[in-house]
């Protein structure tokens, strides 16, 4: 592990020790397109030397903005991050004003982006920025191609100057910008240097059960966000094969394919997964629903390490024979591992996953952090449901007197870009971050995140609310895609929810309630699907005093999307925007006129 300083550092590791036939793969036109580890980092020297004859100097930016995860992706990151300059990943998802915003701040000269969607969005914005050249992966008419910059790589005669640059980037240097997909306000340009990332990886990789060489990773979230990013590396230094899934929408079929030991996921995506088990197991009819509904019932008392005793652990032993193994089935049959970040995981899944034999390990960590705190490990009695793990070996945790999680180590950002004000808002003098997040550490050491502390809020009669418990427990049922808990400086707590349409459709259905043709806005307004929901309501209301209960609610006509400005690209709600889109619901909830 000493060998590895610097990012670029990993690919060459595992060139070194562990070279693969598949380091990276991904699907063109229908085929798998293959690289070994020699072959990526051949590829990478090219766009190093072809960078140098486009002139690119140490410190200059360079955006990288791609629809999916693919072999280009890295390559251009190694590439670029071995000759001192800096890669700036760019959300696909944000909007021509935000591209222009990122472009500018961070000072990007260069941008490749993946497709022509992408191409178009930059487009329009381009001609307001000093970019010099787009270049795209995809072949674009009109557009210049990222194999001309491979092609002005061929000539091998300035390698010596690409190892010059190589061997004058240091572990302090800033590797990346990295903008924050702020609920509020404009992004702000995270600064990650090559010791952040790097320490974040090694950190991290004791806690993963994996053997060098051995393992597959299909990748599907995206990689501009930190946490897929260091999973990359961390793959990388593992030498696990990663091959990148086409879409989110061909995600069942990737799993199938490609049979990963490992994958990334976001709470939503699981919920996603699971309710299509469930619609799935729920329809089946007669002995078969049956078992099923048995065991899930299992799942949901599931505790690990054999604590519910033996004969608990002989019934699950049957039902992941007759059940639970076809769920690992449609995951592709060799899943072994999923970790889970970016936002709270529900207990109940947890708890399925792992009695399914798939445990999903829970961390922890925002950019600031590059990224992970703590994290889940199924081993060595390292695994508590409801937590986010331990923390990481090389990251302090502590917990400041108002319950906010502080944040000490070398994965702690450099600052923010241009920014010295709000750095020193999160920064103390003594190195501590402020997350912003609430939060414990029990007596085994395990950290527990409660809520976010600028979104605690007061009712009118000066009660506290927590709103993100109240939503991971509520999102429990699966009625509620997204919801929104509201009332600051309210008499009483309410609620903003968008149902999950799909469900509510199916559930109709089957309750011969006639749905099938009707808008989402007609179901929104359809009292049998908010008497149904108020039943779940009450339910969950329970779990919490009487000043916190979610008193009402309103449902929203439309989904909730990343382009409408309800959700970030992390999938986090927007809750200015959704309750300034909203705002006569919310008026209606309180009588305002």
């Amino acid at each position: 592990m000493n060998e590895i300083k610097r990012l670029f550092d990993f690919p060459y590791y595992q060139q070194k020790h562990f070279p693969l036939e598949t380091a990276l793969a991904t699907k063109v036109n229908g085929e798998w397109v293959k690289l070994s580890t020699n072959q990526y980092l051949d590829q990478a020297n090219k766009i190093s030397r072809g960078l140098l004859r486009l002139g690119i100097k140490p410190n200059d930016k360079i955006a990288v903005i791609s629809s999916n995860n693919r072999n280009e992706w890295n390559i251009m990151d190694i590439g670029i991050l071995q000759i001192g300059a800096q890669n700036v990943p760019v959300y696909p998802t944000i909007s021509e004003q935000e591209y222009e915003y990122v472009i500018n701040h961070s000072e990007s000269i260069y941008c490749f982006v993946s497709d022509k969607e992408v191409l178009n969005k930059v487009n329009a914005i381009k001609e307001n920025t000093h970019l010099k050249e787009v270049y795209s992966f995809d072949e674009i008419e009109a557009c210049k191609n990222w194999k001309e910059v491979l092609d002005l790589g061929e000539d091998l005669s300035n390698q010596d100057e690409v190892q010059q640059r190589m061997d004058a980037v240091t572990t302090k240097d800033l590797a990346t910008l990295i903008y924050t997909s702020g609920t509020t306000g404009k992004p702000k340009g995270v600064m990650l240097s090559h010791e952040n990332i790097v320490s974040n990886v090694i950190g991290s990789a004791p806690r993963v059960p994996f053997d060098f060489g051995t393992y597959t990773a299909l990748s599907f979230l995206p990689v501009c966000h930190v946490f897929e990013r260091m999973i990359l590396y961390l793959y990388q230094y593992y030498a696990v094969s990663i091959y990148f899934a086409e879409s989110i929408d061909m995600l069942s079929e990737n799993l199938k394919e490609v049979k990963p030991n490992v994958i990334t996921a976001v709470p939503r995506l699981l919920e996603k997964v699971y309710d299509k088990i469930i619609a799935k197991g729920s329809s089946a009819g007669g002995i078969k629903t049956a078992l099923f509904n048995w065991a899930l019932s299992l799942g949901h008392q599931y505790e690990p390490y054999g604590a519910n005793g033996s004969w608990y652990e002989f019934k699950l032993g049957i039902a992941r024979k007759i059940v639970f193994s076809k769920w690992k089935e449609g995951l592709g049959g060799n899943i072994e591992l999923i970790v889970s970040g970016s936002a709270a995981l529900q207990p109940r899944l947890a708890r399925v996953f792992a009695a399914a034999g798939i445990p999903v390990m829970e961390g922890y960590g925002l950019t600031e952090t590059s990224p992970v705190i703590a994290v889940n490990d199924e081993r060595d009695h390292n695994f508590k449901i409801g937590t986010v793990g331990k923390p990481i070996k090389n990251c302090e945790v502590k917990i400041a007197e108002d319950g906010e999680i502080l944040a000490k180590g070398p994965s702690v950002m450099m600052g923010y870009y241009k920014d010295e004000e709000k750095t020193k808002l999160v920064l103390t003098k003594d190195h501590y971050f402020h997350t912003g997040d609430i939060g414990e550490i029990d007596a085994d050491g395990f950290l527990k995140i409660t809520d976010r502390k600028k979104e605690m809020f007061k009712t009118s009669g000066g009660k506290y609310v927590a709103p993100q418990l109240l939503e991971n427990i509520m999102k429990q049922s699966q009625f509620i895609e997204q919801i929104m808990v509201v009332g600051e400086g309210e008499k009483m707590p309410a609620a903003l929810i968008q149902p999950n349409f799909d469900f509510v459709r199916e559930w109709a259905s089957r309750k011969n309630i006639d749905l099938g043709d009707k808008s989402e806005k007609e179901i929104a307004n359809n009292q049998l699907v908010i008497d149904r929901i108020q039943q779940d309501i009450d339910f969950y209301n329970k779990n919490f005093g009487h000043w916190e209960q979610v008193k009402t609610f309103k449902l929203t006509p439309e989904v909730w999307t990343v382009e409408d400005g309800h959700l970030t690209p992390t999938m986090k709600v927007k809750r200015k925007n959704v309750k300034e889109k909203y705002s006569d619901l919310y008026n209606l909830i309180y009588d305002h006129q």
